[in-house]
């Protein structure tokens, strides 16, 4: 049974579901909408920045809803709690950018693309088409000399290049997968703070995290 679904049920009898914080996240973002605000918290509690996200997550439960004069019905509280929760993530696990970043994520049902497939390569930097297939582009050069010891062209003073181009580079690798790091460490604590508080209406959030590390073969 997915969270969407079985949320409404599970109100009415009064039990709460174990959900993962990714889970959670998504169902808040996906089926509630819910809306990131960072001005929300200061303008209904008169809260400074700075001020710790446990904090405001009691505040918000103690407030129960937020007044919202929008066209359509508020999301759901524990919803309106997940995107309380990330208005508010600590600078030490990405900020706002990262709560940006989790919200788009969420609402894509997606992680950051830590590059599963990608090897680094060098490729030739144009392709043409001739008769007799697809062959990389070269181009002409009078002084080999200046690109090649001289040893290595036998003496000769012309000749044909091909200009190359590297992808997947082990520095772009590198930087996707630390971006799906960091990405985990603020789920993390965002998990941390839900499992301390249990202010939630109708989950409970499980110790469940994404895999830590995917591509070498961790399981979630």
């Amino acid at each position: 049974m997915s969270v969407g679904l079985a949320s409404a049920s599970l109100v009415r009898c009064g039990v709460k579901q174990q959900v993962s914080i990714r889970g959670l996240i998504e169902w808040a973002f996906q089926r509630e909408l819910a809306s990131l605000d960072f001005d929300e918290i200061e303008r209904e509690t008169g809260a400074r920045p700075g001020i710790g996200m446990e904090w405001i997550m009691i505040e918000r439960a103690r407030l129960g809803c937020r007044v919202d004069g929008g066209g359509r019905s508020d999301p759901h509280h524990d919803a309106e709690l997940v995107a309380s929760a990330l208005a508010v993530l600590p600078e030490g696990v990405g900020g706002r950018r990262m709560a940006i970043r989790i919200a788009e994520l969420a609402r894509a049902g997606q992680c950051p693309d830590w590059r599963r497939d990608a090897e680094p390569r060098c490729e030739p930097l144009d392709w043409r088409q001739s008769k007799h297939g697809r062959f990389a582009h070269r181009e002409f050069c009078r002084d080999l000399g200046s690109r090649w010891p001289a040893d290595s062209v036998k003496g000769k003073d012309w000749g044909y290049w091909c200009p190359v181009t590297y992808t997947n580079t082990a520095r772009e690798i590198a930087a996707c997968r630390r971006e799906y790091l960091a990405w985990r460490l603020a789920l993390m604590a965002l998990r941390n703070t839900f499992q301390i508080l249990g202010n939630l209406t109708v989950f409970i959030v499980t110790e469940t995290l994404p895999a830590l590390r995917p591509w070498g073969n961790d399981l979630e």
